[in-house]
């Protein structure tokens, strides 16, 4: 049945695009928000069986090769919820910024395309058809960053571009070396050949060049330059969908699934650890000046980055839990808080917050949900920020870091400065000249920032019963 979450959305692509566009057009936002919507339900209530299941017309070869390959563990349906709950909060903005009917079946149907290729990043077991599925990822992505053209868009696909195929270059290169060691692509057969040692030569240089590419991809320091100017440039949808899920599906995620292929190995650890404390530190000090609004997100996305990739780095089972959970939180706050600057840009005019001022009496839904988001994003209990920050923390002092718990939780206090300072300049104080005609943003900007809020909060409150009964089962699979 995993299969079908690839092949459901690809061929919903295709036949909306055979009949005529004003035909299709108003079908295809609510086929991508019902297909989000499936997924998440999906992956909260079908148990291994279910997935293991094979799917109807099994015995066409292309069905069976994507079926038969994929074991969906836990980590994978985690993922799978939260692609579903950021794609349909996408859809949902989508209908909020109203874009002319062309570019907006072009976006859904991008939108559509990129959700069944991170499904499939998810479910692979194989280091050529995961780079298959991230370039399809990448390059659809990029496309959505111009999607509304201007120079600005241009040059923040530009960056990505650029970067994007450095990327490929290095894990291309990567994917070559593991080949010639195990004589094949798989996992299972890649991870034998580094634990047992048979290729020392290669081995360092292949995870190095690999890790290099995935880095670009998660945006990590001081891979991170592309980042900040795509967020920004992108639409207000596609900027909830790549600060949401698509960054820590393509780096974080497969940076997490592929430890186990690496072995977890000590040489491996210093670097993860360098580029953690990194990013934590850069991110968090960068978002501190900047006055567009997207922008200082974006630096806060690569801050919080950091703090997954620190947990990876220390591979404690209390550390693994943690990174894992602050992905799937990180997904959830993060596009809780570009929801809300979608809906003041839309409702404003502008992510300038020199510029903005006083709109918590005008947008009040907005302006509760962003304290939200910051304060679960900043780690303050009892949101579900403040316990996946807690186990990355505590993992990093029991393993003997605690200069880097320090820096951790230096990092926290300057992301709750940034964030206090952006609700000050955004909502509190006077009503700014421009802001005197804003009202609150429409159901389609309300709704995610609701679902959203609700599930920080939900997460927060159940955090102790979540770590006893799932969290910590997922040592077995990282």
């Amino acid at each position: 049945m995993a299969a079908l979450l690839i092949l459901i959305p690809v061929l919903a692509v295709v036949l909306l695009n055979l009949p005529p566009r004003r035909w299709a057009d108003p079908f295809i936002l609510p086929i991508a928000g019902a297909f989000c919507i499936a997924q998440g339900l999906a992956a909260l209530t079908m148990g291994p069986e279910a997935w293991a299941a094979p799917p109807p017309l099994a015995q066409l070869d292309l069905i069976r090769l994507l079926g038969t390959p994929f074991p969906v563990d836990a980590l994978a349906r985690v993922m799978f919820l939260a692609i579903g709950l950021v794609g349909l909060c996408t859809t949902l903005v989508m209908r909020l910024w109203r874009p002319e009917p062309e570019r907006s079946f072009k976006t859904a149907s991008l939108l559509l395309l990129i959700i069944a290729a991170m499904n499939g990043v998810v479910l692979v077991r194989d280091l050529f058809t995961l780079y298959v599925f991230l370039e399809i990822t990448a390059i659809a992505s990029l496309v959505l960053i111009v999607v509304e053209r201007g120079p600005a868009a241009f040059e923040g696909a530009f960056k990505y571009l650029v970067l994007g195929a450095v990327a490929t270059a290095l894990l291309l290169t990567g994917l070559a070396l593991f080949f010639i060691m195990a004589g094949s692509a798989r996992f299972d057969d890649v991870a034998a050949v580094l634990a047992a040692g048979k290729a020392s030569r290669f081995e360092l240089v292949a995870i190095a060049l690999f890790l290099a590419g995935l880095a670009i991809k998660a945006g990590l320091v001081p891979f991170h330059g592309w980042l900040p100017d795509a967020y920004q440039a992108a639409p207000a949808p596609v900027s909830v969908l790549l600060a949401g899920i698509v960054t820590k599906t393509t780096g974080v995620y497969t940076l997490l699934r592929l430890a186990s292929v690496f072995g977890h190995q000590d040489r491996v650890r210093p670097v993860l650890l360098a580029l953690a404390v990194a990013s934590i530190l850069v991110g968090a000090l960068a978002a501190l000046g900047q006055r567009d609004l997207k922008r200082m997100l974006a630096y806060s996305s690569i801050s919080q980055v950091g703090y997954i990739i620190l947990g990876l780095a220390i591979g404690t089972p209390l550390a693994l839990a943690g990174a894992a959970f602050h992905l799937f939180n990180h997904a959830v706050f993060k596009s809780l808080l570009f929801v809300n600057a979608a809906a003041v840009e839309q409702q404003a005019g502008t992510r300038d917050m020199d510029q903005l001022g006083g709109l918590g009496s005008r947008m009040p839904v907005t302006s509760a949900t962003s304290i939200i988001a910051l304060l679960s994003t900043a780690g303050l209990p009892p949101l579900s920020g403040f316990w996946s920050k807690l186990f990355i923390i505590l993992a990093a002092w029991q393993a003997g870091h605690r200069g880097v718990a320090a820096v951790a939780v230096l990092a926290s206090v300057l992301t709750l400065a940034y964030f206090l300072s952006m609700q000050r300049r955004v909502f509190f104080g006077k009503v700014a000249p421009r802001c005197e005609g804003v009202v609150e943003a429409s159901a389609w900007g309300l709704l995610p920032a609701l679902i959203l809020a609700a599930v920080t909060v939900g997460l927060g409150l159940s955090a102790p019963w979540l770590f006893d009964t799932f969290l910590l089962p997922l040592e077995r699979i990282l």
